[in-house]
C-alpha cells in the first residue's frame, strides 16, 4: 500500500551527535525564515568541514525528534564545493516523511536531526563518511568526495509506539461493510463476513471523525493502515513499522487519494474492488487507516 512520494528519498537511503551550536568553521550561512526555501551562502575560498557539523538556526517549541520516529520535514540539499542544489522539497510544495535514526537516510541525518525540536530549521555540513562514501551518488550529481550542505525545517514527528486519536465514532453504519473493531491509535481487527458484496467502485467510509481539517489533495497524509482482502486474509500492515508519508492526488493513482475531504484524527475504511492484470488484487480489498496528520501548503500542517 505505502507509495513513496518523496524524490529526495532514494538519494538519502545509505547502505555521538554531531557538534552543534552557531558559528562552527567554515560552515554556510542560510537565508529565510522556517518553512521559507533557503539560500545558502558560502565565503569564498574556505574549505568544507572535515567532520560532521549541524547548527540550529533557529529553535521550534515542539516535541523533541526521537530515535525511531517517522520525521516530516522540508528540506534543501546542495553540494559544498559547487553549491550546486541536488534537490529540495519546498519546490514541489509538499514536505517529506521518513524514519529517523534507524539507518533509513544517510548517516549525516540520522546522527543530527535526533533530538532537535520539532518547529526549528537546521543547518548540515555533512562529509562523504557521514553521506554517500567513496561511491556517492551519481544519480543525484554527488562525487564520492563531495561534502553535503543541507537546510532542514523539522516540521513534525510522529512515535511508532502508537498514537491515541480524539474523534467521534459515527453511528448507524451500513450493516453491508465489512466490520471492524479496535479504537483508533490500536491496531484495527478486520473482518469480512461471508455474504458480505463485494464493491463495484472504491469507496471511503469513515468510521470515527476527526476533530482536524479536511485533507486536501496534494497534502501529505501520516497514516496508519492495515489491509485484508475479502476473504480476511491479511495483505499488509503499517503497524509493525509505525507510521507511514502518503501523498494525497499525487502524480500516480492510489488509494490514498481517497482521503481527500477526510478530517485528520480519523478512522476510515476503504474498500477497493478487485483488479485485473497480472499483478493485480484478484480479491477486492478493505484498508482501514488512521489518519494522524496532514502536511502542505492547502491548510499548512494539522494533527
Amino acid at each position: 500500500m505505502r507509495r513513496v512520494s518523496l524524490i529526495l528519498l532514494p538519494v538519502l537511503l545509505a547502505g555521538s551527535l554531531a557538534a552543534c551550536g552557531g558559528g562552527s568553521d567554515n560552515l554556510p550561512t542560510a537565508s529565510g525564515k522556517f518553512g521559507e526555501k533557503p539560500k545558502v551562502t558560502l565565503a569564498k575560498g574556505t574549505k568544507p568541514p572535515k567532520a560532521l557539523k549541524s547548527d540550529v538556526l533557529s529553535e521550534g517549541n515542539g516535541p523533541v525528534v526521537k530515535k525511531g520516529d517517522l520525521l516530516v520535514a522540508d528540506y534543501l540539499g546542495e553540494v559544498y564545493k559547487t553549491g550546486k542544489v541536488f534537490d529540495n522539497s519546498y519546490d514541489r510544495k509538499v514536505p517529506a516523511a521518513f524514519p529517523i535514526g534507524t539507518g533509513s537516510v544517510i548517516p549525516g541525518w540520522d546522527k543530527t536531526l535526533v533530538g532537535v525540536k520539532a518547529g526549528s530549521r537546521v543547518l548540515l555540513s555533512i562529509p562523504p563518511k557521514q553521506g554517500y562514501g567513496t561511491k556517492g551518488n551519481p544519480q543525484a550529481g554527488i562525487k564520492g568526495t563531495d561534502t553535503l550542505v543541507f537546510v532542514v525545517d523539522v516540521i513534525a514527528s510522529y512515535p511508532k509506539s502508537g498514537n491515541p486519536e480524539k474523534n467521534t465514532p459515527v453511528a448507524n453504519l451500513p450493516a453491508d461493510l465489512p466490520k471492524v473493531s479496535g479504537a483508533s491509535g490500536t491496531p484495527p481487527t478486520i473482518s469480512v463476513p461471508q455474504g458480505t458484496p463485494p464493491p463495484k467502485d472504491p469507496a471511503v467510509t469513515v468510521l470515527a471523525k476527526g476533530n482536524g481539517a479536511a485533507a486536501k489533495k496534494g497534502q501529505l497524509a501520516v497514516v496508519e493502515y492495515s489491509a485484508v482482502d475479502w476473504t480476511g486474509k491479511a495483505l499488509s500492515s503499517s503497524w509493525q513499522q509505525g507510521p507511514q508519508g502518503v501523498a494525497i492526488g499525487g502524480p500516480q493513482p492510489s488509494p490514498f487519494d481517497l482521503l481527500a475531504g477526510v478530517p485528520a484524527g480519523s478512522r476510515v475504511l476503504l474498500t477497493l474492488p478487485a483488479q485485473t492484470g497480472t499483478d493485480a488484487t484478484k480479491q477486492s480489498v478493505a484498508v482501514v487507516i488512521d489518519v494522524l496528520g496532514l502536511h502542505g501548503p492547502s491548510t499548512g500542517s494539522a494533527k
